[in-house]
């Protein structure tokens, strides 16, 4: 599974699953440090993320901010809640479009799975319609994006 699985669980939830050939320990840090995420966390081709702001410990905040020269700009702010250091990241975030929109709480885990890894994404989102609107923004295609481009980092 090398391609993003990304499913619904009850009326909140959004799950994706992915298996990359890198280890947990280099899946986990291209999560958490600014110049690897900068590198691959772009969703479709055209975009580029010029702030990368992370502090990865509890209660430490993160910014993205990202540009498209035909489709403006937006950004993320968050906090880290929790950090298990090459097995789980949780996190709070919220995009700013530009009204920032309800915390999305976010739970990343990196399993060892043969030669690499697997990570599963759990989002929990307010309630059924934010789940909806976050689906109707085609974030499926860019997260598969993203995520390929991590992959081809090794």
């Amino acid at each position: 599974m090398n391609k993003l699985v990304l499913n619904t669980e009850g009326d909140r939830h959004i799950v994706a699953t992915r298996h990359f050939r890198a280890s947990p320990e280099s899946v986990y840090r291209a999560h958490l440090e600014p110049d690897l995420i900068q590198k691959w966390m772009l969703g479709p081709d055209g975009w580029s993320m010029p702030v990368c702001v992370n502090d990865p410990r509890p209660g430490g905040r993160f910014r993205y901010e990202w540009t498209h020269a035909k489709h403006g700009g937006f950004h993320i702010t968050g906090e880290f809640v929790e950090l298990v250091p090459f097995r789980r990241i949780v996190h709070v975030e919220r995009m700013h479009l530009p009204d920032p929109t309800p915390d999305n709480h976010v739970v990343t885990t990196f399993e060892k799975d043969g030669a690499g890894t697997l990570m599963a994404l759990c989002m929990t989102l307010q309630d059924a319609a934010s789940r909806a609107a976050m689906l109707a923004t085609g974030m499926e295609h860019g997260m598969d994006d993203s995520y390929a481009r991590l992959d081809a980092l090794g």
